[in-house]
C-alpha cells in the first residue's frame, strides 16, 4: 500500500525517478595511495561494483579530479569500468573537475562520453619518468657506494652513480612503449570524435575544457547535475557511491608522518605539473 502511495507521488522518491551512481575519483592514482586520499584499483573497484550493481541504475556518472599518477592502475581501473559498464549494460559518463590529465584522462576515456567545466584541465597524454642524482652528495659526505649485482642491468638508473647513457637509452624504449600504450587506448575509445592529428594531440600537452571539447578531447562542457538533468529530466536522482575513509587508529599509527608528508609533495608536484 505504502510503496504504491509513494510510486504515485512525483519525486526523487518514485521508483520511476532515473538512479544515477555517482562515483567520486579523486587525487594521484597509485597502487599505494596516501593518507590524504588517492585512487588505485584495490580502492576504487569496490565502489565501482556497487556502483553499477546499484537497483534500476539508469547510468554511473564518474566525477573526476586527478592529474595523473601510474599507468597500471590507470589501465586496470579504467579496464575494470569497461568491463562493468559492457556487463550491466549501464552507460558511464566522465564529468571532469578541476582536471583528468595524464592518468586521470586514461580513465576518462573508459566512459562512453566525456563532460568537463570550461576551465578543466584535460589531456596529458604522454608518460614521464624522473628522479635524482646523488652521487655528488656522496662524494661530499665522503661515503662510498657499495652495491653487488648478478645480472649486468639489475642496477638500472642506480641513483648513486653517474648516468649512464645506456640506461637513459633503455628508459626512453620503455617510455615510448607505455606513451604507445596509452595512445592505442585512447585511440580506441575516441577515434572517431577527435578532431585533431594524433601527433598533435598526443604530445603530453593539456587543454581548458572548451577546447578539449573543440579538440575531440572532451564530448560537451557541464557538470554531474547539469549533465544528469539534460539526458534523464528534472527527476533524476544523483546517488553519490564511496569507500570507507581509513579508520581512526590507521590514521594516527606512529612512525606514518613521514610517509603523509611525503605523499603530500608528490601529490602537489602532479598538480603542479598542470599549473594547479
Amino acid at each position: 500500500m505504502i510503496k504504491s502511495l509513494l510510486r504515485s507521488i512525483p519525486g526523487p522518491w518514485s521508483s520511476q525517478a532515473p538512479r544515477i551512481a555517482v562515483v567520486r575519483l579523486q587525487g594521484s592514482i597509485s597502487a599505494r595511495p596516501g593518507f590524504a586520499g588517492g585512487i588505485s584499483l584495490a580502492g576504487v573497484a569496490p565502489v565501482l561494483d556497487r556502483a553499477f550493481g546499484l537497483k534500476r541504475v539508469a547510468a554511473v556518472f564518474l566525477v573526476i579530479n586527478s592529474p595523473g599518477g601510474s599507468p597500471v592502475q590507470s589501465s586496470l581501473i579504467a579496464r575494470h569500468i569497461r568491463r562493468l559498464a559492457e556487463e550491466k549494460q549501464v552507460p558511464v559518463v566522465a564529468c571532469v573537475e578541476d582536471a583528468a590529465a595524464s592518468g586521470g584522462y586514461w580513465i576518462a576515456c573508459a566512459a562512453d562520453e566525456i563532460v568537463a567545466d570550461p576551465a578543466s584541465i584535460l589531456g596529458s597524454i604522454g608518460v614521464v619518468a624522473a628522479g635524482f642524482g646523488f652521487e655528488g652528495a656522496l662524494q661530499r659526505l665522503g661515503v662510498e657506494r657499495r652495491m653487488h649485482t648478478a645480472g649486468s642491468e639489475k642496477n638500472f638508473l642506480d641513483p648513486f652513480r653517474p648516468e649512464v647513457p645506456e640506461d637513459v637509452a633503455r628508459l626512453e624504449v620503455l617510455l615510448e612503449d607505455l606513451h604507445g600504450e596509452f595512445r592505442t587506448w585512447v585511440l580506441s575509445r575516441r577515434a572517431e570524435k577527435l578532431k585533431a592529428a594524433p601527433e598533435a594531440l598526443f604530445t603530453g600537452r593539456f587543454w581548458p575544457g572548451r577546447k578539449a571539447v573543440e579538440l575531440g578531447l572532451a564530448d560537451r562542457l557541464g557538470d554531474a547535475a547539469g549533465e544528469a538533468k539534460r539526458r534523464f529530466g528534472d527527476k533524476a536522482k544523483l546517488i553519490p557511491v564511496g569507500g570507507r575513509r581509513p579508520g581512526l587508529l590507521r590514521r594516527l599509527l606512529p612512525g606514518l608522518e613521514a610517509e603523509a608528508v611525503i605523499g603530500a609533495l608528490e601529490e602537489r608536484a602532479a598538480w603542479g605539473r598542470l599549473g594547479l
